[in-house]
């Protein structure tokens, strides 16, 4: 097992955020009720006041990490600029950043923070927001304290600052997977790790879902044609900033590296960044991706750390659907039918994009009782009958 280095504490300590003016107003300053975090929150106690809990939640051995998510309501009008205004305390060594996305017609945007310099610009306007306040604070340092918080929606024509949604499965490209591990170990989302367990981590939180979601899904094939769709469910590895599949305008951090190539592959193969990651370790691996214990056992068959190909699901445009099994990875098949080649799984909750549907055996599942097949890659198929909201998708 490779030694983990999950980090989310950073240099820049957020003290204040006040976002720019925006070009129109969309509505009015929305001031959120802090003490009712929503579904998606972690290892934080809020009242008049939100701080880190006691939980085991980490992005590295010795930082604490927690999330508060909160609903910003139908909003009047469709915006795609959000400033925030900020009352805070964030002691030396702690991080407090404040992310907010939209729901656009497949799904939800990436996350994208709001800057004390600027705010965050989605790649398209929404009426449906989340805010999501992110704390961290290594060993031995107290918790960040926050106050108040109101976020002010806008319609601007500022360029976006989160990757946008490209055609077809979505953005794909090779990168170096290595193991997570872990196990009973609790990731950035809350997530308790389980023996051979499924889901991935990539090193931005730009991508990361709440715990028992697949917003954020990835998949994940190996060179002996085993495929795995997985849930993002933890940050890393090495970097947290690092969301290497967007376009450099967009790429939060190391814009001047290619687009599908992580900063620890560069800094691993090439002595970028001296060889460090952004915490000034040197970096040891290439890796860009973690698998789970069951993604990199069972999903895809590996026995070693491994160059893979990872389409990140929510780029793309085909039409979506979440696998829904309740408990179980669903078999993915060489054909439509349940006696055909089993070539990979898809995890609970995952997120798969459909490029077309076939008749094929009948199946009964939590979706009913259904004769339709996906084929979510070349050569690969799922019964629909585990897949919810499929909606309508071409002839195969």
């Amino acid at each position: 097992m490779k030694t983990k280095h999950h980090l989310l504490v950073g240099a820049l300590l957020v003290a204040s955020i006040i976002g720019l003016a925006p070009t129109a107003s969309a509505g009015p300053g929305h001031r959120i009720d802090l003490s009712k975090p929503a579904e998606g929150s972690t290892n934080v106690t809020a009242s008049e006041t939100v701080r880190l809990g006691s939980e085991a939640n980490r992005a590295a051995e010795s930082v604490r990490t927690g999330f508060a998510v909160y609903p910003l309501g139908r909003l009047a009008e469709p915006a795609n600029t959000f400033a925030a205004r900020v009352d805070s305390t964030v002691p030396d060594g702690a991080e407090l950043a404040i992310d907010v996305r939209g729901r656009t017609g497949d799904g939800w945007s990436e996350w994208t923070e709001i800057h004390p310099d600027a705010p965050a610009v989605l790649s398209a306007a929404v009426r449906d927001v989340e805010v999501r306040t992110m704390l961290s604070a290594p060993a031995g340092v107290a918790s960040p304290r926050l106050r108040e918080l109101t976020v002010t929606p806008s319609a601007s024509d500022a360029r976006p600052t989160g990757s946008v949604h490209l055609a077809d499965a979505g953005l794909t490209y090779e990168v170096f997977a290595t193991r997570e591990g872990l196990v009973g170990g609790t990731t950035a989302n809350g997530h308790v790790i389980t023996e051979r367990d499924h889901f991935v981590a990539l090193p931005s939180r730009r991508g990361l879902s709440n715990n028992w979601a697949g917003d954020y899904s990835v998949r994940v094939c190996a060179s002996n044609g085993r495929c795995e769709w997985a849930p993002v469910w933890d940050v890393g590895p090495w970097n947290t900033r690092d969301d290497y599949w967007s376009p450099p305008d967009v790429r939060e951090d190391w814009a001047d590296l290619p687009q599908g190539k992580p900063e620890a592959q560069a800094a691993y193969q090439d002595g970028y960044n001296g060889g460090k990651d952004q915490f000034g370790r040197t970096v040891a691996n290439p890796a860009g991706i973690d698998l789970a214990d069951g993604t990199f056992w069972d999903g895809l068959g590996l026995t070693d750390n491994s160059w893979v190909t990872a389409t990140y699901e929510w780029t793309g445009s085909d039409p979506a659907g979440f696998i829904d099994t309740e408990t179980d990875p669903l078999t993915v098949r060489a054909d439509t039918n349940t006696g055909s080649a089993a070539v990979g799984l898809a995890a609970n909750y995952a997120q798969v994009r459909i490029e077309c549907e076939a008749q094929g055996e009948s199946v009964t599942g939590t979706q009913g009782t259904s004769s339709v097949w996906y084929r979510v890659a070349a050569g690969k198929f799922v019964a629909a009958a585990y897949v919810s909201g499929g909606g309508e998708a071409p002839a195969c």
